[in-house]
């Protein structure tokens, strides 16, 4: 029997007024260094969103996210954090922080894929 890898993600989330403390899950991070993947999948259902604000500014938003995509990858057009390693950008991307695009608490568990382990994650949380 294969052994599986430790893996850790979080849940990422828009939330349009963070005074009111309510969120919207748009996408899912996985780290696992065994298997050196590092992975944000991310969905912005902008009707969904309008429930939640229409005020929001979606262009900002999408290039937000798309920036937290970036660095994860470990892109250059990540700038400066993006160029960090793995385990430092994951981090980075999971810090508490108050701001429109939040990651949930960082959840480990097992795995013997990572990259369908996320998507898995992804259809569970995010679709």
């Amino acid at each position: 029997m294969q052994e599986k890898d430790l893996f850790e993600y979080a849940v990422i989330r828009v939330v349009p007024r963070v005074e009111r403390e309510e969120f919207m899950n748009v996408g899912v991070i996985l780290y696992c260094a065994k298997q050196k993947f590092l992975l944000a999948k991310i969905n912005l259902d902008e009707e969904r969103l309008k429930a939640f604000s229409v005020e929001m500014d979606t262009k900002a938003l999408r290039n937000n996210l798309k920036a937290f995509e970036q660095i994860s990858k470990g892109n250059s057009e990540g700038g400066a954090i993006g160029k960090l390693d793995a385990a430092s950008r994951f981090r980075w991307l999971t810090a508490t922080r108050s701001t429109v695009v939040q990651a949930s608490k960082v959840h480990p568990g097992f795995c013997n894929d990572a990259k369908e382990t996320l998507e898995k994650l992804y259809i569970e949380l995010v679709l």
